[in-house]
């Protein structure tokens, strides 16, 4: 007997009555089933598999992710960047609250399986873009310090493949390298919150690179200004009429996450000593400046304590969860924070703009990016140092 045909799973994306731009709920409220006509609308969408912002020749796409948005005004960005199987992905489906008990569901973000891990492969490429039915924009990236990601870009000369950085031919690791840092500075200026995800407690390899990427983050302002004023002829991407506020320049609030602790690492001393390294790291970055008032330069630390960065420990994942644990279990970690996230009040955009017009004007700040002489100096810094092939 012929075996039947199996209807193909849906993956999660946007709800279609919003998509089209209609009625837009509360930010964080959950609405109800779409209605036949937007499912239709839905149905002529193009498929969620194509819509990475991110091209293999490193530019920036936005023509099959822009139907999904609206003219609304009232969203969240929020993306994440660490190294592979730390559990990006799975915190991003948690924020973006998708439900693993409905029937012929996938995730939004495919999670690194068995398969994967022990082949060395990465599940993200570029920038994969997902829209809650909340309009929370959801970035997730690449894994960053990926053997399997430098093996793709890799010639058998030991050249990039890629072209990272505009006019200039790097070596694959020098490529790769600067590759994790253009990521980490788009996300921290496009997006309202960046989760910052480390593999372990002793793992402090993303703290460097987001210190990096805020000391090279220079010139570079939000997606809310119009795109004719984000263009590379302009120092700052100002006009006149959009002048940015005397304040610190525009950086996403960065919530660093330390995933897969074991129960050692959850003693209250090992907790306040993570923070308290944290927020010694980074006592001089924006990071901090924002909850101090202080100015460039300065180090103002007699405000601060522990709770001024926001980080969070996910304990490691366990096939049964014991109940005699000293900590939150997983899922209870997950939840939490994602609740603390949702209900964050991350830094402002310069001006009020809707989510068409955020991602357009993104990829101005993608080229500005590339084009960078700040960028372009501490990359020629590191071809000279001996550390990458040349």
């Amino acid at each position: 007997m012929a075996s039947e045909t199996s209807p193909s799973p849906k993956i999660l994306l946007a709800k279609p009555g919003l998509v089209a731009g209609g009625p837009v709920t509360g930010k964080f409220s959950r609405g109800g089933a779409a209605d036949d006509e937007a499912a239709q609308l839905r149905s002529r969408l193009p498929s969620v598999a194509s819509l990475n912002l991110l091209s293999d020749s490193w530019d920036f796409h936005i023509d099959r992710f822009l139907p999904f948005l609206t003219e609304n005004t009232d969203f969240t960005v929020i993306g994440v960047i660490g190294p592979s199987g730390a559990g990006k992905s799975t915190i991003m489906n948690e924020i973006y609250g998708f439900d693993s008990t409905s029937p012929g569901m996938l995730p939004p973000f495919s999670t690194q399986s068995e398969e994967t891990r022990a082949m060395a492969r990465h599940c993200s490429t570029g920038i994969e873009p997902r829209v809650s039915s909340e309009r929370i924009i959801l970035l997730d990236t690449q894994p960053v310090f990926s053997a399997s990601v430098l093996a793709e870009m890799m010639r058998p000369d030991g050249s990039s493949t890629i072209s990272v950085i505009t006019g200039e031919s790097l070596s694959a690791e020098l490529a790769h390298e600067i590759m994790n840092i253009q990521l980490a500075i788009l996300l921290a200026s496009i997006c309202h919150v960046v989760l910052v995800v480390s593999d372990g407690v002793h793992d402090d390899s993303m703290w460097h690179l987001m210190l990096t990427a805020d000391l090279l983050k220079h010139g570079i302002p939000d997606p809310s200004l119009p795109a004719s004023s984000l263009s590379q002829s302009s120092n700052l991407g100002l006009e006149k009429d959009y002048k940015v506020p005397e304040r610190e320049e525009y950086m996403a609030t960065p919530v660093f996450v330390h995933s897969k602790l074991h129960d050692q690492d959850f003693t209250p001393k090992n907790v306040v000593q993570l923070r308290r390294a944290l927020l010694q790291y980074f006592k001089a970055s924006s990071f901090a400046r924002e909850h101090t008032g202080s100015k460039p330069g300065e180090q103002n630390t007699s405000h601060m304590d522990s709770g001024m960065l926001n980080m969070h420990a996910i304990p490691f994942k366990q096939k049964e969860e014991n109940p005699r644990a000293r900590h939150e279990s997983y899922i209870s970690a997950l939840w939490k924070l994602r609740d603390q996230i949702l209900s964050m009040k991350p830094p402002s955009f310069t001006r009020p703009v809707s989510e068409r017009e955020w991602l357009k004007n993104s990829v101005k700040i993608w080229e500005q990016i590339k084009s960078s002489p700040t960028i372009l100096d501490y990359c020629r810094t590191l071809q000279h140092s001996g550390m990458f092939r040349r």
